[in-house]
């Protein structure tokens, strides 16, 4: 008691709370000592500095550790097999072979076939169970889409990837047609706009059952998902692609055409024009040689390397009596929808049309060229194809979700809203557009 009478009473009460408070800051700091001892690890030998370089690298490096163990892995992994590497084939960071020079032997896609009919049927005699049309006049399509095997440049690009996907999806599934979604570049020669080419011979090749294969870039979306191609219109043919006679065959223009959307036919032609298209596609020097051929031959063509649109128009334009009888140049309705005449109008659509049409009242396709949305720059701002693609997704998943009862709220939303209510007889209520069990919708045919 002699203390109080030194310090005093309140001074005195406030030592003993400070001498408490001590004492708990002491336990409880050793408690924390023993459990991240327990945790992180006492260290190779228990000594203090050992454990202060374990606690900062488990603590202040933690967040890159998976990335720098991977990292690690592989560093060992590519030593540990570097006397096997040529066997094991190219790893991602070794240089592509030395481009093609114009003195080496032309591309070609694959070894030359000149009897794919006869094959084709034979398989088809042994497996009577996959004919090639599912009905008198419906074929057997496989839609075929992809995007490059690495992240999108643009982080927000591979969300746009997934939507353009979703969107095909979509409409294959109403209209009975199988997808193929491709991210493996088959051929490093034939990378840009001609990737295309090799994926489509060694898809014709393995898929004799299918009779066409429709090839679609992955910027481009459907809109009218009620729209049937016309089958029927296109018994003669082998190639369907969107352009005009005029164009191509009259005035050479290289956008007579577009090759973002288009039929193939699975048979011996597609075949031979594969092998006639591919030649100017190997990057490099033939490719640049190729562009200065396409730009002095087409009209209005820019001065760039060559593409496989401009070069389609090209070979359509010079070898007519060879290949233009069984090429349908289509415009009766929109198999490639230029984006920028078209997304600013999809208000009047809904307010005047309704879907199943195809054409500019209501676009099968809508086709955003120039647009790229997985890279950093395109021809257009970004901000504005990214705000237009998503009024074009809208636009075609509203046909979607009605059959389920909803709708997007507007066509620049993510949110749905309701529009019709819930009912215990679900069986017989009807989609406005008829697509939950279409008339259109193939049925194999019995065999």
């Amino acid at each position: 008691m002699w203390a109080e009478r030194v310090v005093g009473e309140r001074r005195m009460r406030q030592i003993q709370r400070f001498a408490r408070n001590a004492k708990l800051t002491v336990v409880c700091l050793l408690l924390t000592v023993v459990v991240l001892r327990g945790t992180v690890g006492a260290g190779r030998f228990g000594t203090p500095q050992q454990d202060l370089i374990e606690l900062r690298q488990h603590f202040v490096s933690h967040p890159h550790r998976a990335l720098a163990e991977h990292h690690d892995a592989r560093s060992r992994a590519s030593t540990t097999t570097t006397t096997s590497s040529s066997s094991s084939g190219r790893r991602d960071d070794e240089p592509d072979p030395p481009p093609r020079s114009l003195r080496d032997p032309p591309y070609t896609l694959g070894p030359k076939i000149s009897d794919w009919d006869e094959q084709r049927a034979a398989w088809h005699r042994r497996h009577p169970e996959t004919p090639p049309f599912l009905n008198d006049i419906k074929p057997r399509v496989l839609l075929v889409t992809g995007s490059s095997p690495k992240p999108c440049e643009n982080p927000v690009g591979d969300h746009y990837l997934l939507k353009s996907i979703k969107n095909k999806m979509d409409y294959c599934r109403v209209h009975g047609i199988e997808v193929f979604y491709n991210m493996a570049l088959l051929d490093a020669e034939m990378a840009g706009f001609w990737a295309k080419l090799p994926l489509l011979r060694a898809l014709l090749l393995a898929h004799p059952e299918v009779e066409f294969i429709w090839w679609m870039d992955s910027d481009a979306m459907f809109t009218d998902m009620a729209f049937e191609l016309p089958w029927e219109r296109y018994g003669p043919y082998n190639l369907i692609m969107h352009g005009w006679d005029e164009m191509v065959y009259e005035d050479k223009n290289w956008i007579g055409l577009n090759t973002g959307s288009f039929l193939l036919r699975n048979c011996q032609w597609s075949l031979d024009m594969l092998d006639t298209w591919a030649p100017m596609g190997p990057k490099g020097p033939v490719r640049i040689e190729a562009g200065k051929v396409l730009t002095k031959s087409l009209k209005d063509r820019p001065v760039f390397e060559a593409d496989d649109q401009s070069a389609m128009v090209y070979i359509l334009a010079t070898q007519r009596e060879k290949w233009g009888d069984k090429v349908y140049l289509e415009n009766g309705y929109y198999l490639h929808g230029y984006w920028g005449i078209l997304v600013d109008r999809y208000e009047e659509m809904l307010e005047n049309y309704k879907p199943g049409l195809g054409d500019h009242r209501w676009p099968l396709v809508t086709h955003f060229v120039g647009c790229k949305p997985c890279g950093k720059f395109g021809d257009y701002p970004v901000e504005r194809c990214l705000k237009n693609m998503d009024r074009a997704f809208n636009f075609g998943d509203n046909q979607i979700l009605q059959m389920y009862g909803f709708t997007h709220k507007s066509l620049a939303s993510r949110r749905v809203k309701r529009i019709r209510n819930e009912t215990s007889n679900p069986l017989e209520t009807k989609d406005e557009l008829g697509l939950l069990h279409p008339a259109f919708k193939a049925v194999k045919t019995s065999t």
